[in-house]
């Protein structure tokens, strides 16, 4: 058997720009392999869903604001939020299924890891999440990602502390995730998509973090290369889950 390659082939600390063009280069040609990368960020962007592109056009100042190719909801990225990339060949077990199913291995793969650094985070079922509607601890702009749940997405509680979104090609099937690892600076977010103040108010209550499981595992500056457990955690839970695994 041959040896994994080390986490630092999988693991790089960027420019969100640099992410969003990763994640294009591995569907520019049809995946033979699952592959994955997990990403750290040296400053903030806002990312929006393929569907919010009319977002996009200036609003003032930094920070960037970049239009992934999948869908769901604005997600602030920066120092507080570990990054993750899984992209499988459209014929794999684990994405064969349909959209939602294809959440369950990662959603389930991100709850352990958080799990083995002592964070109590549930992968939400679509039972359960049909079963807690109307329970979060505060209703949560619909328009952000970290706003609202959707099957699979990780949980402490009541709160979101890992968002999950996909986009299905004839090339592969990608499949992308956020980890807050602190407090995102939400009213940044609020601010540069023209939103309330009472928005960054919602979306804090109704979110959580490894920091907040944790306080001296992550911090605002940083935060990825101050959590290894957690980065380790990750990295172990996709290579048992995505079998064959090779580096792209």
């Amino acid at each position: 058997m041959s040896r994994p390659a080390p986490l630092a082939d999988r693991f790089a600390t960027v420019v969100p720009a640099d992410e969003q063009r990763w994640n294009e280069a591995a569907l520019a040609a049809p995946a033979r392999q699952p592959a994955w990368r997990l990403w750290a960020y040296s400053e903030p962007a806002v990312v929006l869903g393929r569907s919010q592109r009319a977002w996009a056009h200036d609003r003032g100042p930094r920070p960037e604001v970049l239009v992934r190719s999948a869908g769901g909801g604005a997600v602030l990225v920066g120092p507080w939020m570990l990054g993750v990339s899984a992209l499988l060949p459209t014929t794999h077990a684990l994405v064969a299924g349909g959209a939602v199913p294809s959440y369950r291995w990662l959603g389930e793969a991100l709850a352990l890891a958080l799990q083995r650094c002592g964070v109590d985070a549930l992968a939400l079922s679509p039972e359960a999440l049909r079963a807690r509607r109307g329970g979060r601890p505060a209703p949560a702009p619909d328009w952000a990602c970290f706003g609202g749940v959707s099957p699979w997405e990780v949980l402490v509680g009541e709160r979101k502390i890992a968002g999950l979104a996909q986009v299905r090609r004839r090339e592969g099937v990608l499949l992308v995730a956020g980890i807050l690892l602190c407090r995102p600076p939400w009213e940044l977010l609020c601010e540069r998509l023209g939103q309330g103040a009472d928005e960054a108010l919602r979306l804090a209550r109704a979110t959580t973090s490894l920091a907040d499981a944790q306080p001296t595992s992550a911090s605002p500056r940083g935060a990825a290369a101050r959590a290894p457990a957690l980065v380790d955690a990750v990295d172990d839970m996709l290579s048992r889950a995505m079998p064959s695994a090779q580096v792209r």
